[in-house]
């Protein structure tokens, strides 16, 4: 086997994992990334003696590949991914290399929302359900450097529509997906049919053994559903009591009728909040049911998880004024998620990375909830085109300083001010967390 050639595009989270494994399974390793490679990655590479380069693409090298491991963030529109496709060399990503090497349990969660909130949530069930359980895809460690380095029966992975895509053999024992709304249509060739079909992919080769879980009353859900050829149990969950849902809401009451057994608990009791997060308690009680956990386990996982990072996260009161850091909300439905749950006069920062949004989701909540915008971008026209007329104060904002001042300027007593954004970072920040942790540090100033 050492003289086939593996080639990984990305030298991140995922390809160094990805590379390690290959290395380890006895490939011809080569990893090129046209960015810097961070530190801890160059080492965990050089300690398995895998080769590598930064900030540039050996070609020759690169095409010389028997199989491509990309990175997930890398387009196929990239010039060296067009010349690998041109010559018809197969390319897959990290999750699909990492499975053929393991035979642990996967419960893999998809969506455009709350799929990092139910993935560390089922996480945390099955971790306190005593199970050696590894974490993995978005969140977590790269599965590959797992299954190379360590031993998991089951593993939970958050995946994207872009891991997705480059997904052929691998098979979801659970497969969760939590809705789909526009989101990355600049990578799907701005057709939402594209962006869907590569969410379905984590059903693809479930058999009658596996479980699909999915939120019933999402439209695109339900239209692609009638054209699915699958074998897989079908576990749908509604806020609503219909007749074939497995997981809905009666009387403030969480209801679950899975695998023989009927049990509830009461929403109060559930220690996320918010309509949105009952999707995400349910979805992720439905995969920990299949897997046979304890109903009085999942209720006190349920009853003690910690929130997310970056998602509705409460930052300080002060003045009166409640901080709330949702920058995580990369794109509009994440938002209206966010404005749904809130229910004083709100301020809120949008703007970054536009990808090509629809505004209009949100245009109710704003006119009754929004009483000022920032927008926090480099080009904010956009915003201000849909926005201005809509709402009495839209001003902008170059830094997360001038964001939060203007905003602790706009906002009084019994206001909200939200941070969740619609757009990605990349504009201002280095990442979503980036965003997220500057306005913190900006709020906790004022203090």
């Amino acid at each position: 086997m050492s003289n086939r050639r593996i080639v990984v595009l990305g030298g991140g989270e995922s390809g160094a994992g990805a590379a390690v494994l290959a290395k380890q399974k006895g490939f011809d390793v080569w990893l090129s990334d046209m960015g810097a490679i961070k530190d801890k990655y160059k080492q965990l590479l050089d300690s398995y003696g895998v080769q590598w380069e930064e900030k540039c693409h050996t070609e020759e090298k690169i095409l010389a590949a028997d199989e491509v491991i990309k990175s997930p963030g890398i387009p196929d529109k990239a010039p060296i991914m067009q010349k690998i496709l041109k010559l018809h060399i197969p390319v897959i990503s990290e999750i699909e290399f990492a499975g053929r090497y393991t035979d642990a349990k996967m419960v893999c969660i998809t969506g455009s929302n709350g799929k990092t909130t139910t993935t560390l949530l089922t996480y945390h069930i099955l971790q306190s359900a005593g199970l050696n359980v590894g974490l993995a895809g978005n969140v977590g460690k790269s599965l590959a450097l797992q299954v190379a380095t360590e031993h998991h029966d089951v593993y939970v992975i958050e995946l994207s529509s872009f891991q997705l895509d480059n997904m052929y053999e691998f098979k979801a024992n659970v497969a969760v997906i939590m809705n789909i709304t526009p989101d990355h249509l600049d990578r799907y060739d701005y057709k939402m049919e594209n962006y869907v079909a590569a969410k379905f992919r984590i059903t693809q080769n479930q058999t009658s053994e596996d479980s699909f879980i999915f939120w019933e009353d999402d439209p695109i859900i339900a239209a692609q559903l009638k054209n699915l050829k699958t074998e897989a149990k079908l576990l749908p969950f509604s806020e609503f009591n219909h007749e074939d849902a497995v997981a809905y809401t009666a009387n403030n009451q969480m209801i679950i009728d899975c695998k023989g057994e009927k049990w509830s608990i009461d929403r109060n009791e559930l220690s996320l909040k918010g309509l949105h997060n009952l999707y995400n308690s349910m979805a992720a009680t439905l995969s920990a049911s299949i897997l046979d956990i304890k109903k009085e386990t999942i209720r006190k996982a349920l009853a003690d998880f910690q929130a997310v990072e970056h998602r509705l996260e409460y930052v300080a009161t002060i003045g009166g004024v409640k901080y709330i850091n949702d920058s995580k909300a990369t794109n509009v439905n994440s938002c209206w998620y966010a404005l749904e749950s809130v229910n004083q006069p709100t301020v809120l920062i949008l703007g970054g990375k536009d990808k090509g949004n629809d505004y209009t989701e949100i245009e109710q909540f704003v006119k009754d909830k929004v009483k000022a915008i920032v927008c926090l971008g480099v080009d904010n026209a956009k915003l201000h085109a849909f926005f201005d007329g809509k709402v009495a104060t839209v001003v902008d904002a170059g830094s997360m300083q001038e964001a939060v001042d203007k905003c602790a300027s706009l906002a009084t007593d019994g206001d909200i001010v939200l941070l969740s954004p619609c757009c990605a970072s990349f504009d201002l920040f280095k990442s979503y967390e980036d965003r997220g942790t500057q306005f913190k540090e900006c709020v906790k100033k004022m203090q």
